[in-house]
């Protein structure tokens, strides 16, 4: 019987130093269709495995040189080799095996072996195999689709945006007010759309571990106030309070606040967290609060900015998935469910977590906790 659907005929290492267990596993696996391809020590395992990784490795435990403790260990810590299933073979009690499987082998079967029980294990390592590679597969082309997507919905938005500004400056020709209201409604959502596609872009990047950070000496306190700078005439818009509060920095400690970090990513977070609590406070104010707690158990310092807001609120069934991609609340307002997510990403990048209070109808309190340098 021909093994599983897949079309691609899967291929086994066998490694063992007796000649006589080689030719036992190639007779039985062969007969099943696989292709297999035998080894009598661990270091020529190891070079096979590099130059061409098979599906499956059938490891002997006990050999001379390298034992199959030892290859299973340098497998699992290459990081140029992808997961490969590895199924021990021992004649020996329960400690051996435990042995392998903390070094990383999959499963165990002891000497002699029932030919059905090795072909059952086999196939279930095999199907594992499968399905791994298939959800990488699909995460590869999930990425690709992100990534082209992203690129390709900017190009016209970047376009559209310059274009309506133009129209907006009575560039080609004279236009009435009501038209002007027309087009500043058509360039809000043109760069809200805009936004939301630059931040997924942002959590793409992330999450394929293609984001680089430029790590520099950062005033914390000085990169909120440009924030809230940026942000004034949005509050002043609805008549609410926007206000720091950094009374519990020492005054005499010239690097109060200072964090090692990227400057614009750090920026992006609190853009953010204080944009979002103008977006869902309609009376009150928002109050940022910047302090540093003391050495911790580590000699660690920790700076903390609070974000506080009069708003809405949030549900308790919302809050343990609040930061979770596309995780909206809610609330009419709420936006892609992308921006939250993104913020912690940032912040634990920098060694540091993002943590929420917040009930119905008294606002919310996120904090913002960064190691201080």
């Amino acid at each position: 019987m021909l093994p599983a659907t897949n079309s691609k005929v899967d291929r086994i290492l066998a490694v063992d130093d007796t000649p006589d267990n080689l030719v036992l596993l190639q007779t039985i696996l062969e007969i099943e269709g696989y292709e297999i391809e035998l080894v009598a020590d661990g270091a020529t395992a190891l070079q096979k495995i590099e130059q061409s990784p098979p599906d499956l490795i059938l490891l002997d435990v006990m050999m001379p040189g390298l034992d199959g403790y030892e290859v299973t260990r340098r497998i699992r810590s290459n990081p140029i080799i992808d997961y490969i299933p590895i199924l021990l073979l021992t004649a020996f009690h329960d400690v051996s095996v435990v042995e392998g499987l903390d070094a990383g082998a999959d499963d165990f079967i002891r000497k002699p072996f029932d030919q059905d029980e090795l072909l059952a294990r086999v196939r279930s390592l095999l199907r594992l195999k499968h399905s791994l590679d298939e959800q990488k597969k699909l995460f590869s082309q999930q990425e690709d689709f992100v990534s082209r997507l992203t690129h390709d919905l900017r190009t016209p938005l970047v376009a559209a945006d310059r274009m309506l500004n133009l129209f907006q400056q009575e560039a080609f020709c004279k236009i009435s007010p009501e038209m002007k209201q027309a087009i500043a409604a058509m360039i809000r959502s043109n760069q809200n759309l805009l936004e939301m596609v630059n931040t997924l872009l942002e959590v793409h990047r992330f999450e394929a571990g293609k984001k680089t950070l430029q790590f520099e000496s950062c005033n914390l306190r000085q990169i909120i106030e440009e924030v809230v700078q940026e942000l004034s005439p949005l509050a002043d818009e609805k008549d609410l309070m926007l206000k720091i509060d950094a009374s519990k920095l020492d005054p005499s400690d010239e690097s109060a606040s200072t964090v090692m970090g990227d400057r614009l990513e750090l920026r992006r977070i609190f853009s953010n967290l204080i944009g979002n609590a103008i977006k869902f406070t309609d009376t009150g104010g928002i109050n940022v609060r910047i302090l540093e707690t003391s050495p911790s158990s580590t000699n660690q310092k920790w700076v903390i900015t609070e974000v506080q807001d009069t708003g809405y609120g949030i549900a308790a069934d919302d809050l343990p998935t609040l930061f979770e991609r596309f995780r909206q609340g809610k609330n009419k307002r709420a936006g892609s469910g992308l921006g939250l997510h993104l913020s912690r990403r940032i912040a634990e990048f920098h060694g540091g977590t993002i943590e929420v209070a917040s009930e119905l109808g008294k606002g919310s309190v996120f904090t913002v906790k960064l190691p201080k340098l």
